[in-house]
């Protein structure tokens, strides 16, 4: 059962993130970890970040969701949890995963109105909306709870439970079209490398100038939230696009084009391509490359360049009517404007994420598949 329950916090490794380009809510981690009635198991459990992406992940229609999670301090140490989950919180903190504080409320609060993003809490914060006025729109603030088919996010207020695309505050905006740098030495957020701390040589996320973190405001200064230190302008952020890949009317996963090609396609062979093979039926894997299409940023230009055998097609606006589909031969290029995605075989898409919303009626993979049976009992 350890090495099962090992697995499962390995692949829930993959959907925190402090990258404000992929992230699709925020969470604090000590709270999670103590809702009992998720699963029925343990006083804490970081099983219970697993059920609540899931949940967010349905919510949203989309596979591979990404969390944002703040981390009070004391759960490095909290003997509820098991030394090998108290070691990978440690290991996420050193690789700039999430953010580790000694007091997170606030930073919790921040970040969600810095990134425009909801708030999976059951706290209800009534006495800060005077301070945060987002906070009384409907879906901002969501609670993991158990619902007729599991668990579930439940707005605190009346209204949708879907949240919106992210729509970072004019403070976001302007924070994150910088880049900024920590004056100390291998800080995990704003270090020149990104990862520090006893589990530095073994970080497995190399952070990219685009995925660092925003910082936090005091006295309106830019500052490390972890070392509590000013930070210096390191100079503007490099251009990027985030694009999203739907299979099937289900997006699969987000990705981010900034200052060199992405390759997409079966099994793109050049380093930081995007893999598609595992959603392809048999018959769009033997019609997709292995590198199908390269995606650049051309100054404020996003180009799609097809490098297939069998070609692509575009479909401008959005349109899925074929009379309207514009074909991409082997090697030829072309702007895409807003709402156009490229189709590189039907039913396979990828273009902005803003113009690939998720329609399909079936759920999304669960992050806790490989979760032991007995840590999830079932709900009376």
């Amino acid at each position: 059962m350890r090495f099962e329950i090992s697995k499962v916090l390995d692949t829930i490794e993959g959907r925190v993130t402090t990258d404000p380009t992929l992230v699709r809510a925020v969470v604090d981690l000590a709270e999670v970890v103590r809702f009992t009635d998720l699963d029925q198991g343990r006083p804490a459990s970081m099983l219970r970040l697993g059920i609540v992406i899931d949940a967010l992940g349905r919510q949203l229609q989309e596979d591979g969701v990404q969390v944002y999670a703040v981390v009070h301090r004391g759960l490095l140490s909290d003997a509820d949890l098991t030394s090998n989950e108290r070691m990978v919180v440690r290991r996420w903190a050193d690789d700039g995963l999430v953010e580790v504080l000694a007091n997170p409320g606030d930073r919790l609060l921040e970040v969600a109105d810095l990134l425009g993003l909801p708030l999976l809490t059951r706290a209800r914060f009534d006495g800060l909306r005077g301070r945060f006025p987002w906070l009384g729109q409907p879906a901002r603030l969501l609670a993991p709870v158990v619902g007729p088919g599991g668990p579930t996010l439940a707005p605190h207020l009346g209204g949708s439970a879907v949240p919106g695309p992210p729509a970072p505050s004019p403070a976001g905006a302007r924070l994150l079209a910088r880049l900024w740098r920590c004056p100390e030495p291998g800080c995990a957020l704003f270090g020149a490398g990104g990862g520090g701390g006893a589990f530095a040589d073994l970080a497995r996320v190399q952070r990219a100038p685009i995925s660092q973190a925003p910082p936090t405001l005091r006295n309106g200064a830019p500052t490390c939230p972890r070392h509590e230190r000013p930070l210096t302008d390191a100079g503007g952020r490099p251009r990027f696009a985030i694009m999203a890949i739907r299979v099937g009317g289900l997006v699969r996963g987000r990705f981010v084009v900034a200052d060199r090609p992405v390759a997409v396609g079966r099994a793109p062979e050049e380093g930081g391509g995007i893999m598609l093979g595992q959603w392809l039926n048999d018959e769009s894997r033997r019609w997709i490359s292995r590198s199908h299409v390269e995606f650049e940023l051309r100054g404020s230009e996003l180009v799609a360049r097809d490098v297939s055998t069998n070609g692509s097609g575009i479909r401008p606006g959005g349109s899925l009517d074929d009379e309207r589909r514009i074909p991409l031969g082997h090697r030829q290029s072309r702007v895409l404007a807003p709402g156009d995605f490229v189709e590189l075989y039907p039913g396979v898409q990828v273009g902005r994420a803003a113009d690939l919303p998720s329609g399909a009626t079936y759920a999304p993979a669960s992050v806790m598949a490989e979760a032991p049976t007995m840590t999830m009992r079932p709900l009376a």
